[in-house]
């Protein structure tokens, strides 16, 4: 009895803290995931679909609500692409550590020799803000807006029509996808809409590499660097590289379980 109860207390303290470190300038915000596979084919494909699915079922078990943007299938198995917005309470702070390099090493269910494979997949997270509160100028003659046929879910009437819109921003060579709206229309606005977002996290992430020079600090962690290992073979082991945090249940995460690794990011990335 006794026992239980300070594990009930040991929890709501270890909720109390991460609540508390959650107090950054975008914490609070709701957050655009994007999962995109590396070099590898059907395997990379496949693996940024098991990410993919490992992202939903964390917003489930969080309690957290998600809207597909724009998902682009693999030629034979998993995805190319898949864009998402994310909203809750502080989903931004909670995902911002995960924004990297995901590496998986397992045996391939596509090798017909059962050899081991190493695939790659980049996840990126941004804030997701409400167009009230971003300052972005964005000038008609820096994008170029394309559209075509959605190939996502969404009724014969978006399958069958020029619905799908593409954003292309040629300064920061930033694109934008949207096919999840039942018209071109609101694809437009929700594509926009994410690229204002990108454009103000890219403003924003410039400003911090700034002041990190003026102060004389250098950070290893940034975009394209590997965060994470997942190893399914010849041994399980998931291990955050910057914390050091792992475990050997590697289905238990790939299911959904990453507050381990996100509340030791939290921890230890400030």
């Amino acid at each position: 009895m006794i026992i239980s109860q300070i594990a009930e207390i040991n929890e709501e303290l270890e909720e109390l803290e991460i609540f508390v470190l959650l107090d950054g300038p975008y914490d609070k915000y709701n957050a655009v995931l994007e999962i995109h596979p590396g070099a590898g084919g059907t395997e990379s494909c496949d693996w940024a679909n098991m990410l993919f699915r490992m992202y939903t079922r964390w917003c489930e078990k969080k309690g957290f609500k998600y809207e597909i943007v724009d998902e682009q299938k693999g030629e034979e198995a998993g995805i190319k692409s898949v864009s998402m917005i994310i909203y809750g309470t502080n989903v931004f702070g909670y995902l911002k550590n995960e924004k990297g390099v995901h590496r998986l090493v397992r045996i391939s269910p596509f090798d017909s020799n059962a050899r081991r494979h190493t695939s790659f997949a980049s996840v990126d997270i941004t804030p997701y803000i409400v167009n009230e509160e971003i300052l972005v100028d964005i000038k008609p003659t820096d994008i170029r807006i394309d559209v075509y046929r959605s190939t996502g879910a969404g009724g014969q009437g978006v399958n069958t029509t020029d619905s799908a819109v593409r954003v292309t921003h040629f300064p920061s060579k930033i694109v934008v996808t949207c096919q999840n709206e039942r018209s071109q229309i609101q694809n437009k606005e929700k594509a926009l809409e994410i690229l204002k977002n990108k454009l103000y996290q890219l403003e924003v992430e410039k400003k911090e590499k700034e002041l990190k020079k003026l102060k004389g600090e250098q950070s290893d962690i940034n975009f394209g660097s590997q965060i994470r290992n997942y190893v399914m073979h010849p041994y399980s082991l998931v291990k955050d590289l910057r914390t050091n945090v792992e475990t050997s249940n590697v289905n238990k995460v790939l299911d959904g379980d990453i507050d381990l690794f996100i509340n030791s990011c939290l921890k230890g990335i400030r």
